[in-house]
């Protein structure tokens, strides 16, 4: 799967470092002067690679990086993740209160249509087996009645 290391050895060449050295800057003779901002154009850098090249180009500046703003003890989600908890926390505690009123309340409501209708009850029982004695009350005696020409005979 994988190549083989050659177990010749290659003779090894010798390794020259080269480091590219800057050219003086070339003057220009003095032209008609053009207004330009200043630093809107960099200085323009040359150098003599190993093999006799002359490479121009403009010289670019590293570029600092911006400073690291200081970040809090704790991160921002983190707040926001605990806030979240808190206020979940509070909202079920009043579900819970709320639930626990509503369920006291059909309680009481349960309550007190059962005991107004044991003393409902009690009020119509009381009529009932009080009317069966000799107390004062109409008394209506039935007999056989005669209906002739929808008009009554009594």
């Amino acid at each position: 799967m994988y190549p083989e290391h050659p177990t010749t050895s290659h003779p090894r060449a010798a390794v020259e470092v080269h480091q590219p050295m800057p050219l003086a800057p070339a003057t220009v003779a003095p032209a008609l002067a053009v207004a330009m901002q200043p630093g809107s154009v960099p200085a323009v850098a040359s150098i003599v690679l190993p093999d006799g090249r002359i490479v121009t180009g403009y010289a670019i500046n590293p570029v600092q990086p911006e400073p690291v703003a200081a970040k809090p003890a704790v991160s921002r989600a983190a707040v926001n993740i605990a806030l979240g908890g808190i206020g979940f926390a509070a909202v079920c505690g009043g579900l819970i209160l709320l639930t626990t009123f509503i369920a006291a309340l059909t309680a009481l409501i349960t309550q007190l249509i059962t005991l107004a209708a044991v003393i409902f009850g009690g009020w119509i029982a009381v009529q009932i087996f009080s009317a069966s004695g000799p107390k004062g009350g109409t008394t209506v005696n039935i007999r056989k009645a005669v209906i002739k020409r929808n008009h009554f005979h009594g």
